[in-house]
C-alpha cells in the first residue's frame, strides 16, 4: 500500500532543533542556549497579558492595528506597512512562499540563521550558502553568487549564531549588487541590542527601496518568547502580498496586548539593554583570561571558540557537557557549521559568573 508523498524538497529538510531545556537532576538550571531575554518580560507586559486572560474566546484583532499602530510610533515607521506574524518565523516563511519557489534559489551566508534554508525548500526552492569571512558576512561573496534563479536574499543582522554584523555601507552596497526582482530580507532580531554608530535596522532602506524587507521579533529584548510575536516593515505592495497569504488571525490576542505593553515601557527597554552591554563585556573579558576565544558580538549572546584551546571538537562538547552538569546550558552550534564553538546567552550577572566558574574548571581539567 503507497502512502501520501510530501513535495519535493520536504525530506531534504533538516528539523531546527532549539536550545536545550532541561538538565535532568540538576537543583538550578540556568537556561542560556536560546538568547531568551535575561531580565524576563516587562511587568506591564505581564499584566497586558493576564488582564486579556477573561476575553480568551474571542477572536483577535486580524489586523494586529493597535500593535502596529505602537510598532509605528516606538520607531517612526509607516504602520499600514507593518506586518505582524506568529513569530518572526512565521513572517520570513511567508516570504519565502510567496516570492520563491521551484527553479528558484535562497540566498544566505553559511552561518546565518537555520530557518532561512529550512524555508526555501518548503517552498520548494533551493537554498544557496555563501561563504563568510571571520564570521561575518561576505558582501562580495553573496554577490558572486546571485544568479538568475535568485529570488530572495536572507541576512541577519546582526547574525545568530555569530553576533557580528553588516554596517550601514556594507548593507547598501549588498542592496546596490542585487537585481531590482530580487527581494533582500533583512533579519534584525537583536536590533534593540545594537549601539555601534554605523548600524542601521535596514529600515531607511525599505523606505527607499521596493524590493527590501525588515524583520522584528519580541523574542529577544522583549522577552516574549513564548507568546510568538514578530513583525516585518515592507513596501507597500509586499505588505499586500503578506497580508494577502498570512492566516487570518495569526497573531493571538494576548501576544498582541503584551507586545503593545512591551514596546511602551520603554524603562524597562532600556534597563534590558543596559544590563545586557554591560554584563555581555564584563563576560567576554573574564572568558579572555581563561584563553578562550571570544568572538566580538553586539548582540545577547557570544560565540566561544575552542578550536584554538586544545584543537578538536570534542573540547566544545565536553565544556558544554560539563555545564550542564552543573545544570547551565549553553548551544554547541555544530547545526550552524561551527561544532567547536558555544554560543552562550548573556543571562543575570550571577548566572554569568556561575558560568566563567564552570569554563574556569574545565581549562584547569577538573
Amino acid at each position: 500500500m503507497s502512502a501520501p508523498v510530501p513535495n519535493p524538497g520536504i525530506l531534504d529538510i533538516h528539523a531546527y532543533v532549539g536550545g536545550e531545556a532541561h538538565a535532568p537532576g540538576a537543583s538550578r538550571l540556568i537556561r542560556l542556549a536560546s538568547n531568551e531575554g535575561a531580565l524576563g518580560p516587562s511587568p506591564k507586559a505581564v499584566a497586558a497579558y493576564t488582564a486579556v486572560a477573561g476575553q480568551i474566546h474571542r477572536y483577535p484583532d486580524g489586523g494586529s492595528k493597535a500593535l502596529r499602530a505602537g510598532l509605528g510610533r516606538r520607531f517612526g515607521l509607516d504602520a499600514e506597512r507593518i506586518v505582524c506574524g506568529n513569530g518572526s518565523d512565521d513572517v520570513l516563511q511567508l516570504l519565502t512562499r510567496a516570492y520563491a519557489g521551484a527553479g528558484d534559489e535562497v540566498l544566505h551566508t553559511v552561518h546565518g540563521f537555520a530557518i532561512y534554508p529550512i524555508s526555501a525548500r518548503f517552498a520548494g526552492a533551493t537554498p544557496v550558502a555563501a561563504p563568510e569571512t571571520n564570521l561575518k558576512t561576505d558582501v562580495d561573496a553573496l554577490l558572486a553568487r546571485v544568479t538568475p534563479r535568485t529570488r530572495v536574499v536572507f541576512i541577519a543582522n546582526p547574525n545568530n549564531p555569530t553576533g557580528s554584523y553588516l554596517n550601514r555601507d556594507e548593507l547598501r552596497r549588498l542592496h546596490a549588487g542585487l537585481p531590482e526582482n530580487v527581494l533582500l530580507v533583512i533579519d534584525a532580531a537583536y536590533a534593540e541590542y545594537v549601539d555601534a554608530p554605523d548600524y542601521t535596522d535596514g529600515s531607511d532602506l525599505v523606505d527607499e527601496f521596493s524590493n527590501v524587507v525588515m524583520t522584528r521579533t519580541f523574542s529577544k529584548i522583549f522577552a516574549l518568547g513564548g507568546l510568538r510575536l514578530g513583525w516585518a516593515y515592507c513596501p507597500a505592495a509586499v505588505a499586500d502580498v503578506l497580508n494577502r497569504v498570512r492566516g487570518p488571525f495569526n497573531v493571538a490576542s494576548s501576544a498582541q496586548a503584551a507586545g503593545l505593553a512591551a514596546l511602551e515601557d520603554v524603562e524597562f527597554l532600556e534597563k534590558s539593554r543596559r544590563h545586557n552591554a554591560q554584563v555581555r563585556e564584563w563576560f567576554v573579558g573574564q572568558v579572555r583570561e581563561l584563553g578562550l576565544v571570544v568572538h566580538p558580538s553586539v548582540a545577547n549572546f557570544v560565540l566561544i571558540s575552542f578550536a584554538e584551546q586544545k584543537g578538536d571538537r570534542a573540547n566544545a562538547e565536553g565544556a558544554r557537557l560539563l555545564l550542564k552538569s552543573r545544570g547551565i546550558l549553553v548551544r554547541q552550534v555544530g547545526s550552524y557549521g561551527l561544532p567547536h564553538c558555544l554560543r552562550v546567552t548573556i543571562g543575570l550577572e550571577d548566572e554569568m559568573r556561575e558560568v566563567v566558574a564552570g569554563l574556569a574548571d574545565w581549562v584547569a581539567g577538573k
